[in-house]
């Protein structure tokens, strides 16, 4: 009868869940959230031996040797450092993460998560809004004159085919 209970208790018991193991792979700032401006919890140093405790967004929760809070997703490598064996080395080829330092990044996480971006739809008057705020390469580079910005190759994308590309 015990034995139920206890079964019971440990499936509905959320906080049980068991911390992945990770490195830091630089000197970062521990967050009390997950935000770049968010007060300091902490340091991070580099090599330090880290819980991660949950993920949201480009974030992820720690608990590091001093301190516990909020890092930056690309502070941290996953997994036990010097434990490899032949079936981590097949998933980090089909992952895309074999070759020098097995790190991959990614840019533009703005904290979507998986259902987030299930539910997203189109939204014609969004896209409205941003092509409206376009502007043209003339108008571009008398910006960065004004600005004493140092000229630079850059290509451009083509101007809309109607009037809202045209620099108004």
């Amino acid at each position: 009868m015990k034995l139920r209970y206890l079964v019971m208790a440990l499936l509905f018991t959320p906080c049980l869940a068991l911390a992945e193991a990770g490195t830091a792979l630089k000197d970062d700032t521990l967050r009390a959230e997950p935000y770049a401006d968010a007060k300091s919890s902490g340091l991070l140093k580099r090599s330090d031996k880290v819980d991660i405790l949950e993920k949201k967004g480009a974030w992820l929760k720690v608990k590091a040797p001093k301190g516990s809070g909020w890092v930056r997703l690309l502070s941290v490598k996953r997994g036990e450092a010097g434990k490899s064996n032949e079936a981590a080395g097949v998933l980090s080829v089909a992952s895309g993460r074999a070759g020098t330092g097995q790190v991959v990044s990614t840019t533009g996480v703005r904290g979507l998560n998986e259902e987030e971006l299930k539910n997203a739809k189109f939204d014609e008057e969004e896209v409205k809004k941003l092509e409206a705020n376009s502007i043209g390469a003339e108008q571009a580079k008398k910006f960065a004159e004004a600005g004493n910005l140092k000229p630079q190759k850059l290509a451009y994308l083509p101007a809309p085919k109607s009037d809202k590309g045209s620099g108004k």
